[in-house]
Order: C-alpha cells, then sequence, then structure tokens
C-alpha cells in the first residue's frame, strides 16, 4: 500500500508556531520518545543528559546560515523577493524567487547595491542569476536572516544571533538546522563532562526545504538537492563509538541525512557531494540510533523522516499529546528526541 502526503497530517493551532526564540536557548521543553516501549515522557532540553549516556556520540550539522534573503527590483519596478538556494560560482547563484509575474530568461533586475543581475535560466520557482560582482560579499552587507514563512515578522539584529547555532563555521546554508539551536556553550560542556563525545557533519541547508510536497503519493517526491560533507575524522568517531557499544545520535534532521547519504553503500565512509535523499516510513537508517529534533511541518519530508524512525502512529500520537500541551512549533520552538532504549 503506497503511501500519501495526507498520512502525516496533524492539526496545528496556529498560536503554537513559535514567533521568537526563548531568552535561553536551553530553556525550550522536550518531549522524549522511546519507540520501542511506546512511551513518551515530557522533560526540559537543559535535561538531556539524563537521557544519554557516557560514550554516545552526538553528531551536529556545522554549517552557517548566510543573510541570505534578498529584495530586488525588476526593470518595470516591480519588486522580486530572492531567497538563495546555492551559490554556484562567485558571481552565479541560484534563487528561489517570489514576483507578481513570472521572471522571464534574460531579465534583469537591480540589486540593493545598484547593481544589476540576469536572469540565466530558469526551472520553476528557481532562477540562475549572475552579476559582475561576487554573491557573498552583497549578501553580507545587503542580506537579511532568512526567517521561515510561518515566522510572520521582519527578520530583526536578534535573528543574525539566535537564528544560528553557536558552533556554525562552514558559511552556505539558507535554513538553519533548527535542532542545533537548542545548544548553548554550558549544555555543550556539560555533555562532554559527562563523558557524551561529539563530532561534525556539513549539510547547507537549501531554499528548496521550504517547498511543499507537492506529489499526494510521496513516492513520487522529488527530494531537493543539498551539499553535505561528511569528514574521515566523523566516520572514525562513528565506528568508534559503534565499537564501544555507544549510541549514535544526529542533531537534526539534516545531521541525519548526512550521515546516511554517507552510508548509502552499506557503509559509512567519507562524502562530499550533492545529496537528494529521502527518508519516509519502509526506508532504513544506517548509521543513526537516535535523533535530537525540532517539530515539523504536517506533510513535511522532515516529519516523514521522523515517523521513519519512531513510526508514524506513535509519532503523530506524540504530536498530539505535544499540541494538548501546549509545546512550541517549528524553528523557534521546543524539541523531542526519539531514543529507542532510553530511560523510560
Amino acid at each position: 500500500m503506497s503511501l500519501r502526503k495526507s498520512d502525516f497530517f496533524y492539526s496545528l493551532p496556529p498560536e503554537l508556531i513559535a514567533q521568537e526564540p526563548l531568552a535561553d536557548r536551553t530553556a525550550s521543553r522536550l518531549l522524549v520518545l522511546d519507540p520501542r516501549k511506546n512511551a513518551y515522557l515530557d522533560s526540559q532540553v537543559a535535561q538531556l543528559q539524563r537521557f544519554l549516556r557516557p560514550g554516545d556520540l552526538l553528531v551536529f550539522n556545522n554549517t552557517r546560515v548566510l543573510p541570505a534573503r534578498l529584495l530586488a527590483r525588476k526593470e518595470t519596478g516591480g519588486a522580486v523577493e530572492l531567497l538563495l538556494d546555492r551559490i554556484l560560482t562567485a558571481t552565479e547563484a541560484r534563487f528561489l524567487a517570489r514576483s507578481s509575474k513570472p521572471l522571464r530568461v534574460g531579465m534583469k533586475l537591480q540589486l540593493a547595491d545598484g547593481s544589476e543581475a540576469q536572469v540565466l535560466s530558469r526551472d520553476g520557482k528557481m532562477l540562475c542569476l549572475r552579476r559582475l560582482g561576487d554573491w557573498l560579499t552583497l549578501l553580507e552587507v545587503h542580506g537579511s536572516v532568512p526567517l521561515p514563512p510561518y515566522i510572520q515578522r521582519p527578520a530583526k539584529d536578534l535573528d543574525r544571533e539566535r537564528y544560528q547555532t553557536v558552533y556554525a563555521q562552514i558559511p552556505g546554508a539558507v535554513a538553519a538546522p533548527t535542532a542545533g539551536l537548542h545548544f548553548d556553550e554550558s549544555l555543550l560542556t556539560a555533555l562532554a563532562s559527562s563523558g557524551i563525545q561529539s563530532s561534525y557533519v556539513t549539510l547547507h541547508v537549501g531554499a528548496g526545504t521550504f517547498l511543499p510536497v507537492q506529489t499526494e503519493e510521496i513516492e513520487e517526491h522529488q527530494m531537493h538537492s543539498e551539499i553535505a560533507e561528511v569528514s574521515a575524522a566523523t566516520v572514525a568517531a562513528v565506528q568508534a563509538c559503534k565499537d564501544r557499544g555507544g549510541r549514535v545520535i544526529a542533531v537534526g534532521t539534516t545531521a541525519c541525512r548526512a550521515l546516511e547519504s554517507a552510508a548509502q553503500t552499506g557503509v559509512l565512509q567519507p562524502f562530499t557531494g550533492d545529496t537528494d535523499l529521502f527518508l519516509y516510513p519502509g526506508k532504513s537508517f544506517r548509521v543513526i540510533d537516535g535523533l535530537f529534533t525540532n517539530f515539523h511541518l504536517p506533510e513535511s519530508t522532515l516529519l516523514m523522516l521522523v515517523c521513519a524512525l519512531a513510526g508514524t502512529d506513535f509519532v503523530l500520537n506524540a504530536y498530539q499529546h505535544a499540541v494538548a500541551q501546549q509545546y512550541r512549533f517549528f524553528s523557534y520552538g521546543d524539541a523531542m528526541l526519539i531514543m529507542p532504549g532510553s530511560l523510560l
């Protein structure tokens, strides 16, 4: 029986969508799921180490979010909103574009610094643009934080810090790996002091993460492609964790997808390149034993990944519990730990 997008729907009151970050990164609530026992527990992110053991390995995504949202104007004066998907070369980049009328190949746009960009090609809502100057400098000066569309306010100075993990290193993402927003230096230090290991992957979240699943039959959905890197050092850290009987916990669906992409041959190995790995119920996980993640949109590929790991009915029941308990949802919201065989 085929899986349908509607199988992953749940009802969410709009007031539960977090519009602002909490003052303290670790103050969020944490819903801990144990699929083996079909049980869940309300806790706090600050209590995370309670559910981990010395020798476990947390794998974080160290991508850094770019100020990826740009405003431009057509030659006719019409406004265009551009959301970076990927920088291709210094002068060429791919954007998700929004305007009153579709932009055509050959059209020129005036950018915020007075320079021009030309539409080289288009694929649906995605445009390839070329300009004389480099894109990275333009974004750093004139770009704004690319808050998701469900945060219904303009980006503020605060978001430059808070829509970024404290361990972000490699520039390239246009959306934060939001599970990591819950960690601060104090929590990372406390986890390390408890014997919990850490390692890093890189997956640059692209603008495609904001696009909904377009097909009702989810097997027909074409996952957007993103750049990922899993280093030899991380491969060695994962193997060492497995050898000592520890558990590999991905911090976020992006870290999960990077690790699982690097193991598609059946063996985890260093990986650098594009991944369009789509994990949904019926797909297997070769690397991770657990997942720390945020709450995800209904019918999204991210929710499908979580259901693949823990079971669709169980996850959706847990989401209903989170709604009833008024958890805060999505990027600036609360978190979930899926830990088969945890301390529940």
